[in-house]
């Protein structure tokens, strides 16, 4: 996965953290547990912060399902 797959990203970390309400994540903590992810590989420096806004909202998305 790279950082522009955020919705592969959004059902892995609602799979991996499922007691989570990913709304009061910080993006500080967001960027680490994608860092994390197994099947994660991309360059940890090509993130800012309107990737992690779209990750948190489609991670929401993904759990309000």
């Amino acid at each position: 996965m790279k950082w522009t797959d955020v919705y592969d990203i959004a059902i892995e970390l609602a799979d991996g953290h499922p007691d989570t309400d990913p709304q009061y994540v910080n993006f500080v903590e967001l960027r680490n547990w994608v860092l994390e992810l197994d099947d994660f590989d991309d360059d940890p420096d090509h993130c800012g912060e309107k990737i992690l806004e779209a990750i948190q909202a489609a991670w929401i998305a993904e759990i309000a399902d």
